[in-house]
């Protein structure tokens, strides 16, 4: 199973910041971020993770494969 939306591809991204301590950076504030995926099941009966984004917007009422 992906870690990312079936209908429009949100997938997990890195992100952070660098933390100034006493003039030098720390390096390891780097996290990767995940997308809100659950389970949803699509008109044909067929169950996917989708971001909740789209399960809000209904988008996975329309989807068709």
């Amino acid at each position: 199973m992906t870690k990312s939306c079936l209908i429009c591809e949100k997938s997990s991204v890195m992100g952070g910041k660098r933390k100034l301590l006493r003039g030098h950076y720390n390096p390891t504030k780097w996290e990767r971020k995940y997308p809100n995926l659950q389970w949803a099941t699509l008109p044909s009966g067929e169950r996917v993770k989708l971001c909740t984004r789209c399960i809000k917007r209904g988008k996975h009422l329309e989807h068709v494969q």
